[in-house]
């Protein structure tokens, strides 16, 4: 992914930074990315891919690392855990980067980042949210909130709307079953009830089998997570059956309504990761607009720009990119509390953010706040 003299400019004038450029020593620095930029989670991936971007050309912008020209490697998951496995294989061995984030699904983060971790070099989850991205071990990093903090979040939301008996459909994946099982005991906690939870599989043409198991149970709301294509379907159908006359609440909303048509998707409400805060935030939503001529389609995006710059300033402040010195500078730059677009970040013992951001939304034309 090599970035032309006049992305940099334009990404600079977007930032608020000058828009002269320094002159880099020939040699490049890398770092890497798996993103899912075709399959299921193209729509995010893609979002994600620009975020990069954005970031690669703030670095620059600001005279890169190490006094050269910094670039981040994207490869392509296509949304499969092998294929993600052997691009980050291929970042290790063959460019030989010191950090790599990614991917998105946690069925195909996990087993990527347990190779990584294996040989040493450091790994940022910008989007996975299994509760088992916390055992990965001593090179991976994580930036945003996982199943335990979100299941908390979203059973006490859905409990505050006033849904007591609720149905539930979730991946039959790591992610899925995480949901699926820490919502079902945060919200027995409450005093609610899961009538019927059923994880489908992935890459059906149709989920309308699920969905009727689903509306016989007769509960006061339906509660869901799907990847954006799969949940494209999953919508559509629930809508053609009189499903959408009672409510629709979406673990990780903008994840689920990537690919639903507006007019399906309109009504719906959700949470999500937070995704930018205060003065930073901000600069970073204009100049992602200003630069892709719309808004940010997702709420992961925020996180992977933090990645990005977090993954230079480590560089700059080890002077190096041994991956060994840029994770001890990754450490020492999370104990001071890092203000990123995605607001203050801060790495507890097991470099696991601390008070990771979540937000109440729902769908009017958008997913906006509510």
């Amino acid at each position: 992914m090599l970035l032309t003299r006049r992305h940099l400019s334009a990404a600079a004038l977007a930032l608020g930074a000058t828009a002269t450029l320094p002159a880099f020593a020939q040699e490049t620095i890398n770092m890497g990315a798996v993103l899912s930029l075709t399959g299921a989670n193209a729509t995010v991936g893609e979002d994600v891919r620009r975020a990069v971007a954005l970031a690669v050309d703030k670095v620059n912008a600001d005279g890169g690392v190490l006094g050269k020209k910094f670039n981040v490697i994207v490869e392509d998951s296509g949304g499969n855990a092998t294929t993600a496995l052997n691009a980050a294989r291929k970042l290790v061995s063959v460019d030989k980067v010191p950090v790599v984030i990614g991917e998105y699904s946690s069925g195909i983060t996990l087993p990527m980042a347990q190779y990584l971790v294996k040989e040493g070099v450091a790994h940022i989850n910008i989007a996975s949210t299994s509760i088992k991205i916390k055992d990965l071990g001593a090179t991976s990093f994580n930036l945003i909130g996982l199943e335990d903090k979100g299941n908390q979040f979203s059973s006490k939301d859905v409990w505050d709307l006033g849904y007591r008996s609720v149905a539930m459909i979730a991946p039959n994946n790591a992610y899925g079953q995480g949901v699926v099982h820490g919502f079902k005991q945060e919200f027995e906690k409450l005093g609610g009830k899961i009538v019927t939870e059923v994880l489908y599989t992935a890459g059906q043409s149709t989920y309308r089998r699920e969905l009727q198991q689903m509306s016989r149970s007769n509960p006061d709301a339906y509660i869901y997570t799907a990847y954006g294509q799969e949940s494209a379907v999953i919508n559509r159908e629930a809508m053609e059956l009189g499903l959408r006359a009672k409510p629709f609440y979406a673990i990780l909303i903008s994840m689920s309504l990537s690919d639903t048509p507006a007019e399906i998707a309109k009504g719906q409400l959700g949470m999500e990761v937070g995704s930018v805060y205060g003065a930073a935030g901000k600069a970073y939503a204009d100049a992602f607009a200003a630069r892709h001529k719309e808004g940010m389609k997702t709420s992961y995006t925020g996180y992977a720009y933090d990645a990005v710059m977090m993954t230079a300033a480590a560089m700059n402040k080890a002077k190096s990119t041994d991956t060994a010195a840029v994770q001890a500078a990754l450490k020492e730059i999370g104990k001071g509390g890092y203000v990123g677009v995605t607001g203050p970040i801060a790495f507890d013992a097991d470099r696991q953010r601390i008070d990771p951001p979540y937000a109440k939304l729902k769908f009017d034309g958008k997913v906006v706040p509510r």
